[in-house]
């Protein structure tokens, strides 16, 4: 086990870290003590945008399918409205905004999680896990001071319980617009080394700024530096060439190497924690998905995102794995239209409501914010039902710790709670409560019927995309029970719940 004393310094402010039925193909492992686990994070996917939670306008089978045969959640969340802090939180077990560092990350970012920390990667590998990361990781790489693209970045994830990386660093509007693969940048030639920036200019590139007659999908906000593939992104970047992806690859390459690690690992228990790309912007199908569902591109890649989860489900059933197999769906934050491109996103929404009922989206503390499709699969041993139950993804480390019955190092996993029955549909208990976060570190806590969101001067819109943040000077209170989308804010007909509330969130962030 890792030594987590060097995790104090990393908390300020904390005085102690002490829809459709199918049969199931049945497993030919079935009495394996150790289920295989597979965790997958879509990418500001909406809890409007499957099917199998209401969306009529687009159809998600494959997603629809594991909800069928799985737990479907209608009240889980995740701990922050943006991704890199989201990422964190499910894989230390510890709210994000407790560390400085865990804000969007840019692409040259160092690794921000502590090595010391004990990760529920680490936690699964010491369970006799072979661990693997695939697809999107936005948790940074290599040491403070930045990342050092030509050489071997370490640390890296392997430096914090996986065994397998195949990782984009980043976001796909960011650079370097390339893969790493065990702390080496996938085919890399060493005579075109990579420099990447985001304070200024490198090297010769084109950039959206400057050469917008060289882009193909034109920022509507933002995303005007370095060019690749015709699409400008954020940060400046030169070298690399023959490392560079393709962006209508993607999906195939990151679902092909976690279809590979499963396949690798079919005679032990494995941890695969995957992220995809879709649907984050810039949002660029396959040809195979391009202009299919009526929604533009945006609805494209949900098209894709739907394709992804079959091919690992079809994976697992080729290989008889799916009945000992645990497999969690669900997304890293709530979803954004306007992301930083002109791909016609609105425009194009034809009816489809990706928030679903729920005020605000990404980077916000309304419900929008962190209220997310969570969706868990495990044949062997849950029955199909929809778990209303208020839950929340930080408690997804504790719980399946719980399940192994793996004991946890004193200071492991500060925050996150043994849920395991309410993880596995067992039973419907509420957590006490849930704290969200918003892009400006603006807490909320949900407790009952009520929601809380602290006073705050930060912005009440975000500059680009026009998003309310649930920022405000005045305390904010919603009944949840009667009035789920936000719209009436009751703090001054309810003085008691916010006193309680505010004293509830206080020791929390103090605890």
């Amino acid at each position: 086990m890792k030594n987590v004393s060097r995790l104090l310094p990393l908390l300020p402010g904390m005085a102690l870290l002490t829809g459709c039925n199918q049969k199931v193909q049945k497993d030919n492992r079935q009495n394996s003590p150790k289920p295989n686990i597979i965790y997958i994070f879509a990418d500001d996917l909406g809890i409007g945008d499957l099917s199998c939670y209401g969306a009529t306008k687009v159809s998600t089978p494959h997603i629809d399918r594991l909800a069928g045969q799985g737990v479907q959640f209608t009240n889980a969340y995740a701990t922050s409205a943006t991704s890199t802090p989201s990422r964190f939180g499910l894989l230390t077990g510890m709210y994000p905004w407790r560390q400085e560092n865990t804000g969007i990350a840019p692409g040259n970012s160092e690794l921000i999680i502590d090595t010391a920390c004990v990760t529920m990667a680490d936690m699964l590998k010491e369970a006799g896990y072979a661990t693997g990361v695939v697809g999107k990781w936005h948790l940074g790489l290599g040491p403070k001071g930045g990342t050092d693209f030509n050489g071997r970045i370490t640390p890296n994830a392997q430096s914090i319980g996986f065994d397998y990386e195949f990782v984009i660093p980043a976001t796909v509007d960011r650079v370097p617009c390339v893969f790493v693969e065990n702390g080496h940048v996938a085919g890399l030639d060493p005579n075109d080394p990579i420099t990447v920036n985001y304070d200024h200019k490198v090297g010769n590139w084109p950039t959206g700024e400057e050469n917008p007659e060289l882009v193909k999908l034109k920022p509507s906000q933002g995303h005007n530096n370095t060019i690749i593939n015709g699409i400008p992104r954020i940060g400046w970047m030169t070298g690399g060439k023959s490392a560079l992806w393709k962006d209508e690859d993607i999906a195939d390459i990151i679902t092909d190497k976690a279809k590979n690690f499963i396949a690798s690992h079919k005679e032990e228990p494995f941890f695969l924690y995957m992220g995809t790309q879709d649907v984050h912007v810039p949002r660029v199908p396959h040809p195979r998905f391009a202009g299919k569902s009526g929604l533009g591109t945006r609805g494209d890649v949900i098209l894709q995102l739907d394709w992804t989860i079959g091919e690992i489900m079809n994976t697992l059933d080729s290989l008889q794995l799916t009945d000992n197999t645990i497999f969690i769906f669900t997304s890293d934050n709530g979803p954004v239209i306007d992301d930083g491109y002109q791909d016609q996103a609105f425009e194009l929404l034809n009816g489809h409501t990706p928030m679903g009922i729920y005020r605000g989206g990404k980077y916000s503390a309304y419900e929008a914010g962190t209220r997310i499709p969570f969706i868990l699969r495990w044949p062997a041993k849950v029955k199909p039902n929809k778990q209303q139950a208020l839950f929340s993804q930080i408690d997804v480390y504790a719980s399946l710790a719980a399940l192994l019955k793996q004991p946890l190092p004193k200071g492991a996993a500060p925050d996150s709670q043994e849920h395991l029955n309410t993880l596995l549909g067992k039973d419907d208990a509420n957590r006490e409560y849930i704290v969200q976060q918003n892009l400006n570190n603006t807490l909320a806590i949900v407790k009952g019927q009520w929601k809380y969101i602290e006073p705050s001067d930060a912005p009440a819109i975000e500059y680009w995309t026009r998003m309310e943040l649930g920022n405000d000077r005045q305390p904010q209170l919603y009944d949840l029970s009667s009035d789920p989308s936000e719209k009436n804010n009751v703090a001054k007909l309810h003085p008691e719940a916010v006193r309680e509330l505010s004293k509830l969130l206080k020791s929390v962030k103090t605890r």
